[in-house]
């Protein structure tokens, strides 16, 4: 596990950054990552940062009002939205699916870290 991560809590989060740290410069994308290496959490605990808005890619951006949209993150329904603050509706494309996709697999990434935890706890 990389040392700048030791003192988390969450023992699922830091082996994750470490090994999606890892990963990247041999091809993971960075917009698949489940975790964020800014936040140093689990990305659908920081997606609606304003550092999380690139409006070249068009994620968290409605190109037709060009402002940054919002993302809401329902942990017990798992229910991922984007939508934006100016037209009310969810940006089109590729980069709003990912976000929706990343999003619901960081939540599962982190509830079978806390599954786990429990485990080892028992």
């Amino acid at each position: 596990m990389d040392p700048a991560y030791a003192g988390l809590r969450d023992r699922a989060l830091a082996q994750t950054l470490t090994a999606e740290d890892a990963a990247e410069p041999n091809g993971l994308d960075p917009l698949e990552r489940l975790t964020c290496r800014t936040h140093r959490r689990w990305v659908h605990e920081c997606i609606a940062s304003p550092q999380h808005v690139f409006v070249v890619t068009g994620h968290r951006w409605c190109r037709d009002c060009s402002t940054a949209a919002n993302v809401a993150v329902d942990q017990l329904t798992w229910h991922v939205s984007v939508s934006c603050p100016r037209c009310g509706r969810s940006p089109e494309g590729a980069a709003t699916r990912q976000i929706v996709r990343t999003c619901r697999a960081s939540m599962a990434a982190a509830a079978q870290g806390r599954i786990e935890a429990d485990a080892d706890a028992a």
